[in-house]
């Protein structure tokens, strides 16, 4: 697309314009990535495993992206005692993982929650600028 200005002599100059792509990055610009924790203890090992497949589709529903930690080795490096486990999740935003915490989708699976595991804590973490 291009776009005639005029310039302070009178003459015109004609120039690329690339206003509406840099406006529509800016805007997709404007949300900072999250990741929401959680600290847990595994209650039951095969109450899990039949869980997680269902935590993770209800998390990807929602545009989460689920770092698959849940199972990982968790290691102490310094202050207080590091949970047993720890499940991270990447959000688009803090307010889309905070939606996520408080929909209907996440609160169904907590019958299947409660057999796997005991949350010790969650929260989410917002990346700077």
């Amino acid at each position: 697309m291009y776009h005639e200005y005029k310039v302070q002599d009178g003459s015109s100059a004609h120039c690329r314009c690339r206003a509406r792509r840099t406006t529509q990055g800016l805007h997709a610009q404007a949300k900072l990535k999250a990741y929401s924790v959680s600290e847990l203890d595994i209650t039951d090992v095969k109450a899990q495993e039949a869980y997680l497949p269902s935590a993770r589709k209800a998390i990807a529903d929602a545009h989460g992206r689920p770092l698959r930690t849940a199972g990982g080795r968790v290691v102490q490096i310094e202050g207080a005692a590091a949970p047993k486990s720890a499940a991270i999740v990447e959000w688009d935003s803090v307010d889309d993982a905070v939606a996520f915490y408080k929909s209907k989708a996440w609160t169904d699976l907590e019958p299947q929650r409660a057999k796997s595991y005991k949350l010790v804590r969650r929260y989410v973490v917002e990346t700077e600028k």
